[in-house]
């Protein structure tokens, strides 16, 4: 059990929501887990739940407060609300912000500013944990290019420009991936990214975990009732969740990256656990799979503190941290959104 922003987040599997009073009561196998008042709730997200009661469920709608329903992996199933109060103003304002290139800009930028700047910790952070393995030059002369970048996106208000600039971010950071894999370089290599299909180990890595970060993303945007396709830098496209690519952008780095280079860096992922295929796709065998998800099941428990909040939070609900901040600063509750700066 978690209380951020004014939401509680209940993490453990299988507990059951009731009421008494004006307090929440957790409860597992009919024992009590926990106690809280709900007057100062905003929403509950509840993941791997095993049921509600009905007088809690009319006590939040009530409210209006929100209960969100998730499963244990993250996967968004239902949003439960009593009558539409600000749920309707959030959306349209996400709506009309998205009408706007130019608004849209003053968001989409600290995504990428987000992005660079934890990629340039990563970069950092190489040399300073493996200054025998990795030309310090060249990641210390991507690290102040990438310093530059950053400085050039935040005052910059035009969508191509920023697209533009993120280009060459990423580029210069892509250049030093295969420098970071520095265990089973004969079978584990990055030469450049490749999609639909990947052609190698990495990429097919990549390509998975950028799927499972999409859709814990999407999950925690509908959580806090904004709409998952509605985008500010990925534009409207049918079928495309345009606002959970555009709120991953900051996390792609330093949540998905770095969990790739783990899994082969630490040997948990090896070579058996890779078919190609005629076409020269590369895809993961089924064990390889379990594998991959169990590690990444495990990565979401793990603690930090929130370099904004300041709160100890496990990586998993950071998706979920970072949509409550941008929510409330499209309510005008926050003067800019706070990018994800992770160090």
């Amino acid at each position: 059990m978690k209380k951020l922003l004014n939401t509680l987040f209940v993490t453990q599997p299988d507990v059951y929501l009731s009421l008494d009073g004006d307090n929440i009561v957790l409860l597992k196998e009919q024992e009590k887990l926990g106690r809280l008042p709900l007057h100062n709730l905003e929403s509950i997200v509840a993941f791997g739940y095993t049921g509600a009661s009905p007088a809690f469920m009319g006590y939040c709608a009530e409210r209006n407060i929100s209960i969100v329903f998730m499963t244990m992996n993250g996967r968004f199933l239902a949003r439960v609300i009593g009558a539409s109060k600000g749920n309707v103003i959030l959306r349209k304002k996400q709506c009309l912000v998205s009408e706007s290139e130019n608004l849209s800009a003053k968001i989409a930028r600290n995504f990428i500013i987000g992005k660079i700047y934890n990629h340039k910790w990563i970069l950092e952070r190489m040399t300073r944990d493996y200054p025998l393995r990795v030309d310090i030059g060249e990641f210390k002369a991507s690290s102040r290019q990438l310093s530059s970048i950053m400085m050039s996106i935040k005052e910059c208000e035009d969508l191509e420009r920023i697209r533009g600039l993120e280009g060459q971010a990423a580029l210069i950071y892509n250049k030093l991936f295969d420098q970071m894999i520095l265990q089973q370089k004969e079978e584990f290599y990055f030469r450049g990214r490749s999609r639909r299909p990947p052609l190698d180990n990495v990429n097919a890595m990549l390509s998975l975990a950028y799927t499972l970060l999409a859709n814990d993303t999407a999950s925690a945007l509908e959580g806090v009732g904004l709409d998952a396709y509605v985008g500010f830098l990925h534009r409207d496209r049918p079928g495309r969740a345009s606002m959970a690519l555009d709120l991953m952008e900051e996390l792609r780095g330093v949540y998905a990256d770095r969990f790739v280079l783990s899994l082969v860096n630490k040997k948990v992922m090896n070579k058996e656990d890779f078919v190609r295929k005629e076409n020269g796709a590369v895809i993961m065998t089924d064990e390889g799979r379990k594998k991959f998800l169990t590690a990444w099941q495990n990565k979401k428990q793990e603690k930090i503190t929130h370099p904004y909040l300041g709160e100890r939070i496990s990586w998993g609900l950071v998706p979920h941290a970072q949509a409550l901040l941008l929510a409330r600063y499209l309510r005008n509750d926050l003067d800019e959104y706070p990018p994800f700066l992770w160090k």
